[in-house]
């Protein structure tokens, strides 16, 4: 079985209320579900969600540990979190793949979202195709020879 972490950041929780016309209405368990749908029985989605820096920071040292690939929303991290970004670097120095994913374009957005500290040590980004950011995240995932 092949475990594909998929960590999202503070408030995304309430996707499906938090203003829907940026982030859309479908829920965080919406998107769970549309990609664990999405891919072979043989892959398992594993999708978390905290407004805990460090519990997040925490579950991307498990995927290093485990050796697990990642798709990290990390919403309001992103821009200045550099202790989320240091986690971050240390799957992609292990060779494990990690995918940036933002629902909405954060450079189509107020100047302080065009700033990323985590894309500079990221596999890849994808942004601004809401929630088939994540669809396009773990197919990319899924054809990657790592």
């Amino acid at each position: 079985m092949t475990t594909i972490l998929v960590l999202n950041g503070p408030n995304l929780g309430r996707l499906g209320t938090r203003e829907p016309e940026v982030y859309g209405s479908e829920t965080l368990a919406d998107i769970g579900a549309s990609l664990a749908a999405s891919v072979p029985d043989d892959v398992e989605i594993d999708l978390r969600q905290t407004d805990d820096e460090g519990e997040l920071i925490g579950w991307i040292h498990e995927a290093v540990d485990g050796r697990l690939p990642v798709v990290l929303n990390p919403a309001a991290f992103t821009h200045y979190s550099y202790a989320l970004r240091d986690a971050a670097a240390q799957l992609t120095t292990a060779g494990i793949p990690l995918v940036e994913v933002h629902l909405s374009n954060p450079h189509a957005r107020e100047a302080f979202r065009h700033t990323s500290v985590i894309s500079g040590v990221a596999s890849g980004v994808i942004a601004g195709f809401g929630s088939d950011s994540y669809r396009l995240a773990v197919d990319w995932l899924l054809r990657s020879p790592s």
